[in-house]
């Protein structure tokens, strides 16, 4: 593996400085698909309250909010992004509805039963713990609240040359498991592209 694909792929776990912009956008047209299944999926009223892990320059919460007008949470390990995330939201920011912070997905700092639901797109290959990513999520649900994780195939990102270092990779049966292990009520795996990506939608 060449330093410079180490380099690309090390920017789409983190986002940083103009690559991290270029890398941004190349995956708001790859991952446009997952996006609209992850909308698909929610049922939000305008009082309920999201989170979304990994929000990158905040396309996602974008979509999300011009179809709830829900209130936004968002956690991201880049300060870069949460820069470009507000500027993308300016909407819900003058709406005072969204609230974006830096952090690690696996030291949640929120209360318990704070969300209705929780979004992941494409973050779940970097978390450090990824049991404790899903706990620190489990307990941040309300009850009967639910967290859409979206992720490529382990079979579809084998074939790329970049996500050879730093990607965890995941069949659908580990992250179903893991799910079951962690106290979810309900796992399904849900199908996006045929042995390319797919979304677990697990219930609390």
């Amino acid at each position: 593996m060449s330093k410079f694909s180490e380099y690309i792929g090390s920017q789409f776990g983190n986002p940083r400085g103009i690559i991290g912009w270029i890398c941004c956008k190349l995956m708001n047209s790859i991952n446009r698909k997952m996006y609209k299944k992850t909308v698909s999926l929610l049922q939000l009223s305008e009082n309920e309250k999201l989170l979304d892990v990994g929000y990158g320059n905040g396309l996602l919460l974008q979509l999300i909010f011009r179809n709830f007008n829900c209130k936004l949470w968002g956690i991201d390990i880049s300060e870069d992004m949460r820069k470009l995330a507000l500027k993308r939201n300016k909407c819900a920011v003058k709406a005072g509805k969204i609230n974006l912070s830096v952090g690690d997905c696996c030291k949640l700092e929120f209360l318990d039963n704070t969300f209705n639901a929780i979004t992941s797109v494409n973050t779940v290959y970097f978390w450090t713990d990824t049991q404790k990513g899903l706990s620190e999520i489990y307990r941040c649900l309300v009850p009967g609240g639910c967290f859409i994780n979206v992720v490529y195939t382990k079979e579809w990102l084998d074939k790329l040359k970049y996500t050879e270092k730093g990607f965890k990779k995941f069949e659908p049966e580990e992250l179903y498991s893991l799910g079951k292990q962690t106290g979810f009520s309900q796992v399904e795996v849900i199908e996006i592209t045929k042995n390319k990506s797919f979304a677990v939608l697990y219930r609390k």
